[in-house]
C-alpha cells in the first residue's frame, strides 16, 4: 500500500475566513429611502355626523319653546340627545286616530297628522324630510301618518282630505287647527309645516 501525502498548503482543521466586502453607502441610502414611516401614510377619515341639536332649526326651537319639562330639565337639555330623524307613526284605523287625538288633548299637546298615499310619488319623496323635521320637535310633538287607502273613507272625509299630494294637519283639542298642502317643492313644504308648528307654540 502507498501512503497518501497531504499538501502542506491545505489545513483541514481551521477553515480560512471568507473575505467581507465593504458596505456600499449608496445602497444604505436607497434602502432607507424605500422605508415609509407609518406616520407618513395618508389617513382616511369617516363621514362627519352632525348632531340635530346643533342645527339652526333646533336653535329656533330652543328660543320658541322655552318651557320646562315635568322632571325639571330645560328643553335645551332634552335636545342634546335628540335623534337625527323620527319615523312617522302609522295610523291604520279610525279608532286609533281618535285615540291619538284624545291622548294629545289629555296631555294638552298637539299632533301632526300627515295624510298620504302609497301611489303618490310626492308623498314618498316628502316623507323622509318630514321625519327629519319630526326629530327637531321630538318628543314634545308627535308626528303620525295615515295612508288614505288603508283607512275608511269616513275618516278621510272627516279630516277634510279631498286630494293628494300630502296634506299635513295640526290637531289640538281633538280639532284640526291648521294644515299645509304639499303640492310644491319639498323644502317649501317643510318650511311651511315648521311655520305652522311655531305659530301654534307661540300663539
Amino acid at each position: 500500500m502507498y501512503a497518501m501525502r497531504l499538501s502542506p498548503s491545505i489545513d483541514l482543521r481551521t477553515p480560512k475566513p471568507t473575505s467581507v466586502l465593504p458596505r456600499d453607502p449608496s445602497r444604505d441610502s436607497l434602502q432607507s429611502s424605500s422605508i415609509v414611516h407609518p406616520r407618513t401614510l395618508p389617513v382616511a377619515f369617516g363621514p362627519v355626523v352632525r348632531s340635530s341639536s346643533l342645527d339652526c332649526a333646533a336653535r329656533r326651537r330652543i328660543s320658541a319653546l322655552s318651557a320646562v319639562s315635568q322632571d325639571g330639565h330645560t328643553l335645551k337639555e332634552e335636545l342634546d340627545d335628540s335623534p337625527v330623524l323620527v319615523e312617522l307613526q302609522p295610523i291604520g284605523s279610525e279608532s286609533q286616530f281618535d285615540r291619538v287625538v284624545a291622548d294629545a288633548q289629555q296631555l294638552d299637546e298637539s299632533v301632526i297628522v300627515v295624510w298620504m298615499a302609497s301611489w303618490c310619488r310626492k308623498c314618498i319623496y316628502l316623507k323622509p324630510k318630514l321625519e327629519k323635521l319630526a326629530a327637531d320637535y321630538y318628543p314634545r310633538l308627535r308626528f303620525y301618518c295615515v295612508d288614505v287607502n288603508k283607512v275608511p273613507h269616513k275618516l278621510v272625509a272627516r279630516a277634510g282630505v279631498t286630494k293628494m299630494p300630502t296634506i299635513q294637519q295640526l290637531w289640538k283639542d281633538s280639532k284640526k287647527q291648521a294644515e299645509v298642502i304639499g303640492g310644491h317643492k319639498a323644502y317649501l313644504v317643510v318650511n311651511e309645516v315648521r311655520e305652522m308648528i311655531e305659530n301654534e307654540y307661540t300663539a
